[in-house]
């Protein structure tokens, strides 16, 4: 049997993740903070093995890695909230690069035949100009925040680890992911715990956003993980890999197909711009191209964008009580 470890594994993706290796029959354990909630894997919990470790602790690290001895190693674990690296850099730093360096030596001195899979970020190509859209692996990397430094940083360690230590480390950039379960810190869970809250009576017909004309390249998550699994399966030690759908849809698009799917529609709301939900910098148009890691897999999306968003809206309704 097939163990792996993924780290993050109480957040967004990782309990996707967690759930889509055990149907495929793996030997599933998580390493995750104590300070993380774990709610997401509530349905899977006792049919894996979870550790309490935050990856900046690499002695403790070290020691999960020795003991369960995993054959692949889905690196997740990351502060992913934008907002979030602009208050606190110097955290963001530890957690995405130091995190990742204890995870590297720790695999390193283990066992270098175990399989790491390093997931990345879309946000590393940062400023990108028109003419390189849409953004293939080749695209110049020009980060515009402190999250996409630290995942910059932390790709460039794996690439090195690769080429210094012959270790098998498969790089991926996803591009946004959606989803059940994905906290309401980011922009479509946002709108859709909003839209639920209206519907429900619990908060007035007003919607607080952020830039709506910004473009995204998204993908239900459940494509995202399964994603994860090929690559790490069928990728090249040391190359990178696009994870995205190919097409854009604008956020102020992504809000009106929620609202066309609620009970209380369009016109059913005001539409209120939030300061707190501006960026410093932001990136108007993010569209990927991952025709390399199709070609190398087989992989494509299969879940249409409006069936995510009825799984999004639906995950809060079940969540928030009338």
């Amino acid at each position: 049997m097939t163990k792996a470890l993924i780290t993050g594994i109480k957040g967004f993706a990782g309990s996707h993740l967690g759930e889509v290796l055990l149907s495929k029959g793996y030997q599933v354990c998580g390493i995750d903070c104590n300070l993380v909630n774990a709610e997401n894997i509530e349905p899977i919990r006792d049919r894996l093995t979870l550790h309490e470790c935050d990856i900046r602790d690499a002695a403790k690290l070290n020691e999960i890695i020795s003991q369960s001895k995993p054959d692949e190693i889905y690196h997740l674990a990351a502060i992913a909230h934008v907002p979030t690296s602009y208050r606190d850099p110097k955290l963001t730093l530890e957690v995405n690069l130091y995190g990742s360096l204890n995870l590297f030596e720790a695999v390193k001195s283990v066992s270098r035949d175990i399989k790491v899979l390093y997931v990345g970020s879309a946000s590393e190509y940062g400023e990108v100009r028109e003419a390189n859209l849409p953004i293939d692996e080749g695209v110049p990397l020009r980060p515009v925040d402190p999250y996409s430094v630290s995942k910059v940083s932390a790709d460039m360690l794996a690439f090195q680890y690769v080429k210094s230590f012959n270790m098998h480390i498969v790089r991926v950039r996803p591009f946004n992911h959606i989803g059940a379960r994905q906290s309401s810190d980011y922009v479509v869970s946002s709108f859709a715990k909003q839209i639920t809250e209206i519907e429900k009576g619990l908060k007035e017909p007003v919607i607080t956003v952020g830039n709506l004309e910004a473009k995204r390249d998204f993908t239900d998550v459940r494509d995202m993980v399964r994603a994860y699994c090929l690559a790490l399966t069928k990728g090249e030690p040391g190359a990178v890999y696009n994870i995205c759908s190919g097409r854009t849809v604008s956020i102020r698009k992504a809000l009106e197909q929620l609202l066309e799917l609620s009970i209380i529609g369009k016109q059913g709301v005001k539409i209120e711009p939030d300061p707190e939900r501006m960026r410093p910098s932001d990136v108007p148009i993010l569209l990927g191209d991952c025709s390399k890691f199709k070609q190398r897999t087989g992989w494509d999306c299969a879940i249409p964008f409006e069936q995510t968003l009825k799984d999004l809206l639906d995950y809060w309704r079940d969540r928030i009580r009338d």
